[in-house]
């Protein structure tokens, strides 16, 4: 099993910033990407940013230019800084690990909250 503690969310101003980081802990697999994802009230859960096992990355759009996700793969952790937040980012912001090939396995953290509101 794996274990994924998330921090860092909280409230900010439109235009603010916000840090939001993930530790994994317990039987971490070798190869593995991470990535973050949100859900806002009344909406579905959407995919905010990806990082691969190699590094890559992808944003969904609304986030592009804003948003930027980096690893630390002797840590085990994954950090998503938000800059020029706006209201339509407030959700409850989760961090994903994830495995690929035959049987793809998905763990998830509890979630932390990140309101943009003046």
């Amino acid at each position: 099993q794996v274990q994924l503690v998330e921090s860092g969310g909280g409230l900010v101003q439109p235009g603010g910033s916000l840090r939001l980081s993930c530790a994994a802990s317990g039987s971490i697999p070798s190869i593995y990407g991470m990535g973050w994802y949100r859900q806002a009230p009344g909406k579905q859960h959407e995919l905010v940013s990806i990082i691969t096992s190699r590094g890559s990355t992808n944003y969904r759009d609304s986030v592009k230019g804003r948003f930027t996700i980096s690893r630390d793969n002797a840590k085990n952790t994954v950090s998503l800084q938000m800059n020029s937040l706006k209201p339509e980012d407030t959700a409850v912001y989760y961090c994903n690990l994830y495995t690929l090939g035959t049987v793809p396995v998905n763990y998830w953290g509890q979630g932390t909250q990140v309101t943009v509101s003046s």
